[in-house]
This record gives C-alpha cells, sequence and structure tokens, in this order.
C-alpha cells in the first residue's frame, strides 16, 4: 500500500518550500519521489522546436523526497502522520493519526 498517492493533499516539511501545501501530482514509487503542484520550480532550458519557436529558460516542478512531505488531514487540515485500519471485508485503508478518519 502507497503510503502517498495521487491527488493527496500534502505539506512541505523540508526543504526550500517549507510550510508550503500543494496536490499531488505524479508519484515515483522505485525512486521514493513525489512531485507537488506549485513546488520545488527549477529552470530548465528549452531547445527551439517547432512547438516552441522561443526556446529559452522554462520552469518545471521537480520532484521531492517522499520524506520531505506529510499529509493533511481533511478534519483538522493539519498535516498528520497516517495509519492503516484493515475492514471487515479484509481491505486496508489510510487512516490521520491525528484525527482517526480516513484519508
Amino acid at each position: 500500500m502507497l503510503t502517498i498517492k495521487k491527488n493527496d493533499i500534502v505539506k512541505v516539511i523540508a526543504g526550500k518550500d517549507k510550510g508550503k501545501t500543494g496536490k499531488i501530482i505524479a508519484v515515483f514509487p522505485d525512486t521514493n519521489r513525489v512531485i507537488v503542484e506549485n513546488i520545488n520550480f527549477v529552470k530548465k532550458a528549452q531547445r527551439k522546436t517547432q512547438v516552441n519557436p522561443q526556446g529559452g529558460l522554462i520552469d518545471i516542478e521537480a520532484p521531492v523526497h517522499r520524506s520531505n512531505v506529510m499529509l493533511i488531514d481533511k478534519k483538522t487540515n493539519k498535516p498528520s502522520r497516517y495509519g492503516v485500519r484493515i475492514l471487515k471485508d479484509g481491505t486496508k485503508t489510510r487512516i490521520s493519526k491525528k484525527s482517526g478518519e480516513d484519508i
């Protein structure tokens, strides 16, 4: 079970964007990295193409290590650790440690 999934709301707890919140755009489980919306912008040199005849530097969102983000509890709107609850039918669900609600 993944700890952080696409479309989760997270808060950055370390790095240059510490304290900002955003939505997960992409998850890379093999490298333990996530891309968060409007977080960790870097400049990338873009070559001239027919689609982009101007070329030049563009801002893109770079991946952040998943240990540097924390899930936001929907009930309290504060960062919270997560836990796993096994339901009666045997499926697992993620819960917030602060409120006990499903994430």
